[in-house]
């Protein structure tokens, strides 16, 4: 008897050991995650802007701009919003990170926007290089992370992934859909709401609301019917997404971000 209560003692202060160096090293590994900010809170250094019809870098009608420190998605100078849709997209590619951000929806989309646009925002990853989207493209190809706010009634979850000219394996097959929804929540108001997406190159992503994983898909390709599929497939590569820019959109909602960072991962 003394033998097996000594040997259950000896299993039980094994088991609170490891548990002790698992905790120890996810502390320390969270202590050392090294977060740099995209968006510096001063001005729109490090992106460059696209809008439909318009040559790159020309900020339509001022509509990103920095008040305050917070980077914001303006409309005050619009009196419609007449398809011209935009992008604010980081000069540098990456390929496995994570990106957090924390944005807020606030007052009446403009005049012209659609239905969908409605509390409708994204944050693009894998994006295409900006120099390489035609003058009248309305989107860049890209992976669409949606930022989506509800209208106080119905239900409508926030995180969901669209696919302008990609692809996207979710269970084992690419859907032909093109947005898939997450098992988030509905996040109705003008409430502040931090978001994170993890990216492995090519490999997983995955969509996160307070630290929980909300959709998570993997292989990302370039659409074979998309239009630009010929100029941006990759010799190296070929049609498989291992990095690209980031983007944040103006799609006719006033949208304000107070922090965009991004942890590089090995």
């Amino acid at each position: 008897m003394k033998q097996y209560r000594f040997l259950f003692s000896d299993q039980l202060i094994i088991v609170i050991l490891m548990a002790t160096i698992f905790i120890s090293c996810q502390n320390k590994q969270s202590q050392n995650e090294s977060w740099v900010p995209l968006f510096n809170g001063k001005n729109l250094d490090g992106w460059v802007v696209k809008f439909t019809g318009q040559p790159l870098n020309m900020n339509y009608k001022n509509t990103f701009r920095v008040e305050d420190g917070i980077l914001k998605v303006c409309y005050n100078d619009y009196d419609s919003l007449n398809n011209v849709f935009g992008h604010l997209i980081t000069k540098e590619s990456f390929s496995h990170y994570k990106i957090r951000a924390e944005y807020r929806f606030i007052g009446d989309q403009i005049p012209g926007g659609a239905e969908w646009a409605y509390r409708n925002n994204g944050i693009m990853i894998h994006c295409q290089p900006p120099q390489t989207i035609p003058l009248d493209q309305d989107f860049p190809v890209s992976i669409e992370v949606q930022l989506l706010g509800g209208n106080g009634n119905d239900e409508r979850p926030n995180m969901n992934v669209c696919t302008p000219g990609t692809m996207v394996m979710i269970d084992g097959k690419y859907p032909k859909e093109h947005c898939c929804n997450s098992t988030a929540k509905t996040y109705h108001g003008d409430q502040w709401v931090t978001v994170e997406v993890e990216v492995q190159g090519d490999s997983v992503i995955k969509h996160l609301i307070d630290g929980e994983v909300v959709l998570q898909y993997e292989k990302p390709l370039l659409d074979p019917e998309s239009p630009q599929y010929s100029n941006l497939y990759s010799p190296e590569t070929g049609d498989r997404l291992t990095k690209g820019h980031i983007a944040l959109q103006a799609e006719s909602h006033p949208t304000e971000f107070r922090k965009v960072d991004i942890l590089i991962l090995d």
